[in-house]
């Protein structure tokens, strides 16, 4: 009877797959949740299925026919991802199915396999049923050719049984066109898999079995076992080409939960939690996340190497499994964070005794509780979430008076309703240790949304403009020692900024063991004749807020001889050097970055060239603290937790000219030395350049709006701007040819540290 079982599902399979449609893909992962019903004896389960589809994101619509006891989870916020290409979402819904159970599932254009054997067994224990494990499904996975990664499974199992991962057995019906890689090792033990790295480019899809066995002495394991339960996972790795070194990942810093570790949930409570990673050679353009529905995930952030997220989840009532996994990693263009997984884990909570009572009313709940159901309790440790509020009780009732806007009440909101949370439990002091039992009781009141008046249901975060004010962001170009800063340009103090992790650069030693630099801007850059090449340009990056103590923040630059920047060369990057070709200029105003580009090692070979760069605005929470410096090892998720900064705005700058227009009287421009302690880059001499006299064309200056989140584009024109400081009378010069155009890009959502949105 197997035997034909099996050469059935075979014979569909290929049935499918020669006259399927070919526009039929596979999913980029699945994982199934069963849970076995007690009221048939385990028989049937409920299933419940996460699946990770390609984009477009597929409708719900067909997944449950009419007749099943099915649900999908049609989420306000869904799960949706950049990379890999061309993006991905997940879906979920369950529905009561055979606990043996083969079915194809379509979403879309994309189509699953799904076989489980979910029992029913047994404990022999326990005399209960059997609960399968859990496997957490990670984002879609990502590596590069020639960089070894190991991917572990975060799994969990109610029973506390041991589990193993083994490959699906097409054999036995457990997947359809299931391939091995001989690139990709499984550990089945620890259930983590192995990319050798020796792989070409592509995507691939992996097909696991997770099992569940009788738990037994490390000293005698015990082979040939029967697993007590056999259920699917599919992953998918997106193999990419690799052009930097295999240690370049985003990681993972502290502050963020451990791997595999586990949050308990009451009823109606809101658990809440950080992620940190940072991301030395690419900013994080993501942070994507597989997680249960209507999970919040706000305060996307990421400046520099920097980023964090806030994910936060709040307990009304589901029928969702105990245990609910949050996998999420840092993607930036061409990299990938280790995957990493909490569990949330739903406490089930007893039915409350006969009797009890609890009262909602407009300014508190009353809760009256049957003393007799308290036995072995001690009534004097039981408090609310505020010692303050008194617990009155007598020989047979317990009674509390607890404010709906005291006594430590919470107020979250689940779906359309309002939800006044507190809880009754038992407080004993740190030192006494005692094997009495503890009471736990999560109190709640349920108001529903079209009832609620007042600010607690509408809480609102100040905005970017309320915040920041109206402010726009401006890239201008300057000959060295010209334009409205020439004071600090003329003779400039350089910052000592180290050129990014991982870059070469160029070191010039004293006898006295410190590092000096000698900058000279030699006549060639500040003169020649009318058509001769600029060897050197200072590049102001400009914000005209005017908010006391708002900072600019630079996180990266790159020019490119095109217009859309197919190719571009950095400037900087992570706030830190891109290359020997440019130096940082210091001034004492905070809403102006000055760079010193030296053309010649940027490399341009065309007379234009366009420049973007990546800006932040950022407050300090106290007056005494500063915003982050991108470009030091001590930066750290404390910089963002200690500032508030605006979205990343990217602004990009007009055509800028490489060549002199217009001849001028000839000047000089003095030698500036500066002794530091550290290693300082140097720009390329100009040598070759031979040029006499000087040039009065102008900056060429790009302005940009950023008052909301939409995009705005403004055209430079030929009158100087007003926004910062004026220029000086015998350097100020006139504009460049060229038009200039500035764009912004709204590309993250504003973040406020420890605040959340309901």
């Amino acid at each position: 009877m197997l035997h034909r079982f099996n050469l059935r599902i075979l014979l569909g399979g290929l049935t499918l797959l020669l006259f399927g449609p070919a526009c039929k893909a596979s999913s980029l992962g699945l994982a199934v949740y069963a849970v076995p019903l007690d009221s048939n004896g385990g028989k049937t389960a409920w299933a419940h299925f996460t699946a990770i589809a390609p984009s477009p994101c597929p409708a719900l619509s067909d997944l449950c026919a009419a007749g099943e006891d099915c649900q999908v989870y049609p989420t306000s916020l869904p799960f949706t991802g950049m990379n890999p290409k061309p993006g991905w979402c997940v879906r979920q819904w369950q529905k009561i199915v055979p606990s043996n159970y083969n079915s194809f599932i379509t979403l879309g254009s994309t189509e699953m396999y799904v076989s489980m054997n979910a029992g029913p067994t047994i404990r022999e224990n326990t005399g209960k049923l059997n609960q399968p494990p859990y496997v957490a499904l990670p984002p879609p996975l990502r590596a590069r050719v020639n960089c070894p990664h190991d991917f572990s499974l975060s799994i969990k199992d109610l029973d506390g049984d041991r589990v193993q991962c083994r490959y699906a057995r097409p054999e036995q019906g457990e997947c359809l066109n299931c391939t091995r890689y001989s690139f990709i090792e499984l550990d089945e033990e620890k259930c983590t898999l192995t990319f050798t790295g020796v792989a070409q480019t592509g995507q691939y899809f992996i097909y696991l079995m997770a099992e569940d066995f009788i738990p037994s002495p490390r000293v005698r394991l015990l082979t040939g076992q029967t697993p007590l339960s056999s259920i699917p996972v599919q992953l998918s790795l997106t193999v990419e080409a690799s052009t930097t070194s295999c240690n370049d990942e985003p990681m993972v810093n502290d502050g963020t939960p451990k791997d595999g570790s586990t949050l308990f949930v009451l009823p109606y409570q809101q658990v809440n939690f950080n992620v940190y990673f940072m991301s030395q050679l690419e900013s994080v353009s993501e942070i994507a996340v597989v997680g249960p529905p209507e999970l919040y995930r706000t305060g996307f952030l990421s400046v520099g190497p920097l980023a964090t997220m806030t994910m936060a989840w709040i307990r009304s009532e589901n029928n969702l499994t105990h245990l609910l996994p949050i996998c999420f990693v840092a993607n930036t263009i061409s990299l990938q964070s280790e995957p990493r997984c909490v569990w949330l884990y739903q406490r089930e909570m007893k039915t409350l005794p006969s009797g009890t009572e609890l009262k909602c009313e407009k300014t508190e709940m009353v809760l009256v509780l049957p003393v007799t159901s308290l036995s072995n309790i001690n009534l004097a440790e039981l408090q609310l979430n505020s010692p303050t509020c008194p617990i009155t009780y007598n020989s047979t009732h317990l009674t509390a008076h607890i404010s709906l806007s005291g006594c430590g009440t919470k107020t979250v909101q689940a779906g359309s309703e309002l939800v006044y949370t507190n809880t009754l439990q038992s407080v004993r002091p740190y030192t006494m240790v005692s094997r009495k039992p503890s009471l736990i009781l999560p109190l709640a009141c349920r108001i529903p949304g079209i009832q609620v008046r007042g600010p607690q249901f509408n809480i609102t975060m100040p905005t970017e403009k309320e915040t920041f004010g109206v402010f726009d962001f401006q890239l201008e170009f300057y000959l060295p020692g010209e334009g409205p800063m020439s004071k600090y340009t003329r003779t400039p103090t350089f910052q000592s900024l180290q050129p990014l992790v991982g870059r070469r650069r160029r070191e010039a030693e004293t006898p006295s063991g410190s590092h000096s630099i000698s900058i000279r801007s030699t006549d060639n850059t500040t003169s020649g004749s009318t058509g001769s090449r600029i060897s050197q340009l200072d590049l102001y990056v400009l914000s005209n807020c005017t908010v006391n103590r708002a900072e600019l923040i630079v996180s990266q630059c790159v020019q490119s001889e095109t217009e859309d920047f197919a190719q571009s060369t950095p400037v900087l990057q992570q706030g830190c050097l891109a290359s020997n070709g440019t130096l940082e200029i210091l001034t004492p105003q905070t809403n102006v970055k000055i760079y010193r580009l030296d053309l010649s090692s940027l490399a341009p070979t065309g007379s234009t060239m366009f420049v973007q760069c990546t800006v932040n605005l950022c407050i300090t929470t106290m007056p005494s603290q500063t915003c982050p410096n991108l470009c030091t090892r001590a930066v750290s998720q404390n910089s963002l937790v200690n500032s508030v900064f605006t979205r990343s705005y990217t602004v990009t700058s007009g055509r800028v000219s490489l060549v002199l227009t217009t001849p001028a009287p000839s000047t000089t421009t003095p030698v500036t030395t500066i002794s530091t302690t550290s290693t300082t880059t140097l720009p390329p001499p100009n040598a070759s350049v031979t040029s006499t006299t000087t040039t009065t064309a102008s900056s060429i200056t790009t302005t940009t709006t950023a008052a909301s989140s939409t995009a705005a584009t403004t055209t430079a024109t030929n009158t100087k701007t007003t926004t910062v400081q004026k220029t000086t009378t015998s350097y100020a010069p006139k504009r460049a040819s060229g038009m200039a155009a500035g764009v912004i890009l709204t590309t993250i959502g504003i973040f406020f540290q420890n605040i959340f949105l309901y």
